[in-house]
């Protein structure tokens, strides 16, 4: 005779087997089933409503975010910790924008600088987007401001593994904390201290595989070779503090086209997860949800390389920014969001530094 189990479309389950569907799942237990109510990341009637609407952007099922919770999504995709008042406090440059200045329709970082703009990588399931925005924002901006004298991409890996007061590697980070340490111990190169984090529990979350000392002129050296054995560089890049440029689209606009790619801090819906193409805003539908789930959301931060113009009657207008979530999300790593209107906060505190290397 069986023991206790369960019976469902003609088989036979026994105690404390599950059966999955997305981020859900159920268990049975004394002839009953006990099933999960979990929001999941991937919506299949959300990404229906955004593609069969008039939102001006398409979203997308991602195999890499099926079978996570919305919670999960936005605990282990993010990264980015709330900026505090300190930073939040620190005042904008002086304006540099002439009322008569104009800007071109179309501007992206790669076109004018080309092989010095990396690409999107993933941070996967490693909540540390403070660490890749800052580095990549970084490597562009030695790149370009050494002409080319230096051009390797700068190691997120170093600023998770090592950049470790008030900072917790794949549980999130502060930014200022990660400029703070590109300033003052300096990063090694990708090559060098490759990305090995996979998830929020990687055993190697805390281990710094590189250390330095710094030299009477400011200058820090590393003191051991590259995790990477196969790379002999481990030369450590450096930036100048970081500077704060002004919350208005022509100022961040004259930024980006004279020195390079820029750092923005951003607010995360659910939505967002789920973009593919065209210019993103936050939807309606998307909103009542949130509200209806006591407002999740969360704090991420991105590279906005270039911005654009549609020639269509209402010429909108947006940014194009690159994500930390690799190249098979959004426009191959990027995406494009409304600008000038501070769309989900983008506008709001956008960080920028002096990096010659």
């Amino acid at each position: 005779m069986n023991s206790p189990g369960c019976f469902t479309d003609g088989y036979y389950y026994e105690d404390k087997s599950t059966r999955k569907d997305n981020c859900n799942y159920c268990y049975c237990n004394e002839h009953h089933w006990i099933c999960t109510e979990y929001v999941c990341l991937i919506q299949p009637d959300l990404i229906n409503y955004i593609n069969t609407g008039d939102f001006r952007w398409k979203a997308d099922n991602y195999s890499q975010f099926w079978g996570m919770t919305l919670n999960e999504g936005f605990e282990y995709r993010l990264g980015t910790l709330p900026p505090p008042p300190s930073l939040l406090n620190m005042n904008e440059m002086q304006s540099r924008v002439s009322l008569d200045e104009e800007f071109p329709l179309f501007f992206i970082s790669s076109y004018k600088w080309p092989q010095y703009i990396h690409r999107p990588l993933d941070q996967k399931n490693c909540a540390a987007s403070w660490a890749f925005s800052t580095a990549s924002v970084a490597a562009d901006r030695i790149a370009i401001h050494s002409e080319g004298r230096y051009i390797s991409n700068l190691s997120p890996q170093n600023l998770i593994s090592c950049n470790v007061h008030n900072q917790y590697g794949c549980r999130g980070g502060h930014i200022d904390g990660a400029w703070w340490f590109l300033r003052k111990r300096g990063l090694v190169s990708h090559e060098c201290y490759p990305y090995v984090m996979e998830d929020y529990n990687s055993i190697n979350a805390y281990t710094c595989n590189i250390s330095s000392i710094t030299d009477k002129h400011g200058k820090s050296h590393a003191t051991k070779p590259c995790p990477n054995s196969i790379e002999d560089s481990n030369y450590l890049y450096q930036c100048s503090p970081p500077y704060r440029i002004p919350s208005n689209e022509r100022e961040i606009m004259k930024e980006i086209v004279e020195n390079g790619p820029v750092q923005a801090v951003m607010t995360v819906h659910e939505d967002f997860f789920l973009y593919k193409t065209g210019i993103y805003r936050y939807t309606s539908v998307a909103q009542k949800e949130s509200d209806d789930r006591h407002g999740i959301r969360g704090t991420h931060s991105v590279k906005i390389i270039g911005w654009g113009t549609l020639v269509n009657p209402n010429k909108e207008k947006f940014w194009i920014a690159a994500n930390s979530w690799g190249n098979t999300w959004g426009e191959n790593g990027y995406f494009r969001i409304v600008r000038g209107e501070n769309e989900c906060g983008i506008e709001n505190l956008i960080i920028a530094a002096w990096c010659q290397a």
